[in-house]
């Protein structure tokens, strides 16, 4: 994969955006091209036909469904973050989520 982009969301991309920073910084350590962003749930729309993943914190896992029809039309795989990772803004745990949710999605596309 060239980059990943990447779509946190929250309710008003606050939390959400110290733990993108995490994710950030993570994803340089280990030499991986990220773009890390976090917005809140009303400003996603336009961003997902150019996102790879999209990422929700716990807290709108009430919005799970809405949000993966959304991103079903362009094939964005969506994932609920793990409170704890949320809690913790573990940024290498997020970033393990997203590459080991784009190899699942690789493989099942073949």
């Amino acid at each position: 994969m060239e980059k990943m982009n990447i779509l946190l969301c929250c309710g008003a991309g606050m939390s959400s955006g110290f733990l993108a920073q995490q994710t950030r910084i993570a994803a340089k350590k280990q030499g991986i091209m990220a773009r890390v962003e976090a917005k809140s749930q009303n400003n996603i729309e336009d961003d997902l036909p150019n996102i790879d993943i999209l990422l929700i914190g716990p807290h709108l896992a009430y919005a799970y469904d809405d949000l993966k029809k959304s991103c079903d039309r362009y094939n964005v795989p969506v994932k609920i973050i793990p409170k704890d990772m949320y809690a913790g803004l573990d940024g290498e745990g997020l970033l393990q989520l997203c590459i080991e949710t784009l190899k699942e999605k690789e493989t099942q596309n073949g």
